[in-house]
C-alpha cells in the first residue's frame, strides 16, 4: 500500500511534560519526531495531538506544541485514543484512512490506538523512530506485537519521502531538507 498525502493524517500521542523525560533515547525521539511534525506540516497533512490525563501527565512538551499550527490537544483517560469521542470525532472530519503514528508509550498507548484503528478499517502506520516506551525491551515487545498484527512501520524519512512522492513535487526541497 503507497501511503498518499490526500487521504492521511498524523497522530501525535501524548508527548507530555511528566513521562517524556522517561523514555529512553528521549533526545532522538524528540529531534526525529519534531522532524515528522515540520515534513507532515510541509505538505499539508492535518495532524491530531493527544494529552494522556493532563492533571498527572503534564501539558505537551513544548518542543511539540509550538511546531504544530492551532495546537489543541484532545484529552484522555483511556489509553488507547481510539476510545476517546473526541478524537473519533476529529479522525472522522478528516476522512482519512491512513493515520501516521509518533507517540508513547509504544507498548501501551501507540499499541492500543494502533489494533483498535486497524479494526474499525483505518491504515495505522507506526513511524518506529518516533514512538518510545522507557525501555528499550517495550519497543521492541511494542514491535512485534505491530508485525503479528499486521500494522505497518516505517522511519520518518520514508514516510516523508513517500508522501512528497517525486523530486519534481514543489514539497521536495524543504522535505530534504529537513530530514538533512
Amino acid at each position: 500500500m503507497r501511503i498518499k498525502k490526500e487521504s492521511t493524517i498524523g497522530l501525535i500521542i501524548d508527548f507530555q511534560e511528566r513521562i517524556v523525560p522517561a523514555m529512553c533515547k528521549q533526545e532522538q525521539l524528540i529531534e526525529n519526531t519534531k522532524k515528522l511534525i515540520s515534513g507532515l506540516q510541509i505538505l499539508s497533512v492535518p495532524l491530531i495531538a493527544t494529552q494522556q490525563y493532563t492533571r498527572g501527565l503534564g501539558e505537551t512538551i513544548s518542543d511539540i506544541n509550538f511546531l504544530v499550527y492551532d495546537f489543541g490537544p484532545i484529552e484522555k483517560k483511556t489509553f488507547s485514543c481510539y476510545d476517546e469521542p473526541l478524537f473519533l470525532e476529529a479522525l472522522e472530519k478528516t476522512e482519512a484512512k491512513n493515520v501516521i503514528i509518533c507517540g508513547i508509550e509504544s507498548h501501551v498507548c501507540v499499541l492500543q490506538t494502533a489494533v483498535d484503528l486497524k479494526d474499525a478499517g483505518y491504515n495505522p502506520i507506526i513511524v518506529l523512530d518516533c514512538v518510545s516506551s522507557r525501555s528499550i525491551e517495550s519497543v521492541n515487545i511494542a514491535l512485534d506485537r505491530f508485525r503479528f498484527e499486521g500494522i505497518m512501520v516505517t522511519s520518518f524519512e520514508s514516510v516523508l519521502f513517500e508522501l512528497t512522492a517525486s523530486a519534481g513535487a514543489p514539497e521536495f526541497k524543504p522535505i530534504s531538507n529537513l530530514v538533512k
